[in-house]
């Protein structure tokens, strides 16, 4: 199991208790002195921010990529522009840039005193498939989840939240738009220039190709390169399945993807898959990562 796998499951344990402790979305409520940024690996995530559950497929759901990772040796992972054709292309945008461990150290900080690791009552907005957004970080006491549904969707006029609700929803905002501006937040100059990011690994999301629109040319299949699809399913009674390469088995699966789109049909031991491929970050393995959250 990896040290992710086990952030994650400690993670849910986490939420799960505190929800029935306080009937609220929340963190670890912090006994003791405050906790502070520790000391990380370089492969282990310092701050996530994930989007958790909403309206969508099965196959999306598991292949969402974080909108930000924080990693402990500076590493910043984004996804970048998305190219604004149809069908985009088979691999996201995923970005990699680096930032100072001392400024690794005070996003820490920022995320704490936005309430991460606190129980608070973030309200439940009259809002319906939206998806929560979860942040994970990992300080000198442990690590602390915080958990909001529909932060995005916050009702302008605070709709069905109480004053301090939209406060405490404001205030975790903040922070995440903070994350997403890391050069207004830490300063000219403290963030390298990203870069594409080149995995060692890849998940595979499939599920059954469906054709498209007759009157557009069907887009020419390709042989599927990888571990054989669709994998192991994602649940009881779904056809979508997701498997894992890394090394060369996942440098040929990137060498095939980079002239695919998402549309691409793949075909596998005879029959026709869509495949949704999501680069694995460094502290993700394989699928088993991905399904975790």
């Amino acid at each position: 199991m990896t040290i992710y796998r086990r952030i994650r499951a400690a993670a849910t344990l986490s939420v799960l208790l505190l929800t029935a402790a306080a009937c609220a979305q929340g963190g670890n409520d912090p006994a003791g002195p405050d906790p502070g940024p520790v000391s990380l690996e370089s492969d282990v995530a310092a701050i996530r921010v994930d989007y958790t559950g909403g309206f969508s497929t099965p196959a999306m759901l598991a292949s969402r990529i974080p909108l930000i990772a924080v990693y402990g040796d500076g590493r910043v992972f984004t996804q970048g522009p998305q190219v604004m054709i149809y069908p985009g292309p088979a691999l996201p945008n995923l970005q990699v840039q680096t930032i100072s461990e001392s400024d690794v150290d005070a996003l820490v900080e920022r995320a704490l005193a936005a309430g991460v690791g606190e129980a608070k009552d973030f309200g439940q907005p009259p809002v319906a498939d939206a998806a929560s957004t979860r942040i994970t970080v990992v300080t000198s006491d442990g690590e602390k989840v915080l958990e909001v549904y529909a932060l995005e969707e916050t009702p302008e006029d605070g709709a069905g939240l109480t004053a301090d609700q939209v406060s405490a929803r404001a205030k975790v905002k903040e922070f995440v738009a903070s994350l997403t501006d890391l050069s207004g937040t830490l300063g000219a100059g403290a963030t390298g220039q990203p870069t594409a990011y080149v995995p060692t690994a890849v998940a595979a999301i499939a599920e059954p190709w469906v054709a498209g629109d007759p009157a557009l040319p069907a887009p020419p299949e390709v042989a599927w390169p990888g571990p054989a699809l669709p994998g192991e399913p994602l649940g009881p009674g779904l056809d979508v399945g997701c498997v894992s390469a890394a090394g060369d088995a996942a440098a040929k699966v990137l060498s095939a993807a980079a002239t695919a789109t998402s549309a691409t049909p793949w075909t596998s031991e005879g029959k026709t898959w869509t495949v949704h491929l999501r680069p694995l970050l460094p502290d993700e393995a394989d699928c088993a990562d991905l399904l975790a959250g």
